[in-house]
């Protein structure tokens, strides 16, 4: 038997990922505003080529937005945008640009870095850009190197600079596992409101949503399916006779034989009290026949025993298909009318009638 696809992390993902790239398009905005604001400051204090870097910094911003804008595609807009930022920083540490103020911006990387990425590859590049900086501030001969720092300045960078990573790394942890523990819930949830709690089949409301899905498949495509719709005889008498333990017991037994017989593609559900629903994707009425007919004999043959004691269980079932009827609620209906003249024709038995096996146990004559 399928189940319905789990959809709640993938919706969720998707709106994590949608709010990300809005943040981004934001931050990506503002970014611009700065770097065209500072570089004209640096313009005017006649720092004409760190301008410059700063305004074409700005320009590989304005074109990663124009890139999403086109393609729509969220990962790259993470990407560019954290290599632009890495290598502007970078730039920053090695000019040092105005006055040896540029690596106080690095400030800025971690929580940006932990927020778009996970957190592995987020300590990563951050441990990547933190050797960068520590080969900068030991080796300033290097070849572009034009900044100079002072012990002082270099550890009071480093020790805040850590301090602020650690702490965007267990604050990041902590949302995600936090969002993880709210999706669990929501799984929970959701599995709860659409699952029989005692036989672990689809409810009746799961079932609902897939007939009205199915429905709709079949008017799209013309894909025809059927539905077994299926009562426990005189399962009050069992509840009567046995105690509703026993009856609890016939109905787990009875879902587990049932999803036997029943195919990967097809959904069983209880309906309600001692019915069931089994829905057939891709099922002409024939075929439906064929398997009610043998999960009838199944059940029939089956030994249902609670605490030594053997109860006789038997099943009707009335068949539909989609294409006798123009709506679930006429299948529903149709199905109905079937169980009922199976159940009035004796029982044990499924309607439209099939020919039925030689070995099975002969049909009930008790009332209901």
């Amino acid at each position: 038997m399928t189940r319905l696809p789990d959809t709640s992390q993938q919706v969720a993902d998707e709106g994590e990922e949608e709010r990300v790239s809005r943040l981004l398009t934001g931050l990506s905005a503002m970014a611009i505003l700065f770097l065209l604001g500072i570089g004209a400051k640096a313009w005017f204090a006649t720092h004409t080529h760190h301008a410059f870097s700063l305004w074409f910094f700005a320009g590989l911003v304005a074109m990663n937005m124009l890139s999403f804008a086109r393609s729509r595609n969220r990962r790259h807009q993470k990407a560019g945008m954290i290599s632009i930022v890495g290598l502007l920083f970078g730039y920053l540490i090695i000019t040092g640009g105005e006055s040896n103020t540029g690596p106080l911006w690095f400030y800025v990387f971690p929580p940006l870095l932990f927020y778009l990425t996970d957190l592995k590859t987020g300590t990563a590049v951050l441990l990547f850009c933190c050797l960068l900086a520590v080969v900068v501030f030991q080796f300033p001969e290097l070849p572009l190197v034009t900044a100079e720092y002072s012990t002082d300045f270099k550890i009071r960078f480093f020790a805040t600079l850590t301090f602020e990573s650690i702490l965007c790394f267990v604050l990041e942890a902590s949302r995600l596992k936090a969002r993880n523990e709210l999706m669990d819930m929501a799984r929970a949830h959701q599995h709860a409101a659409r699952t029989d709690e005692l036989t672990g089949l689809s409810n009746r409301r799961d079932m609902q949503h897939r007939l009205n899905e199915e429905y709709s498949r079949y008017r799209r495509s013309g894909h025809h399916f059927s539905i077994v719709l299926i009562d426990l005889d005189l399962f009050k008498r069992i509840n009567d006779d046995y105690g509703h333990d026993a009856g609890d017991y016939v109905l787990r037994a009875f879902s587990e034989l049932m999803q036997t017989v029943t195919r990967q593609t097809d959904v069983a559900a209880r309906w309600g009290g001692e019915e069931f629903l089994i829905l057939l994707p891709d099922t002409s009425l024939l075929q439906a026949l064929t398997l009610a007919e043998r999960l009838r004999s199944e059940v029939a043959c089956a030994d249902f025993s609670f605490s030594g004691r053997r109860m006789p269980v038997t099943i009707s079932a009335g068949i539909c298909s989609i294409a006798k009827t123009g709506s679930v609620d006429e299948l529903l209906k149709q199905a109905d009318v079937h169980l009922y003249n199976a159940k009035e024709d004796g029982r044990n038995r499924v309607a439209p009638r099939v020919r039925t096996s030689s070995r099975d146990t002969s049909p009930s004559g008790a009332g209901s």
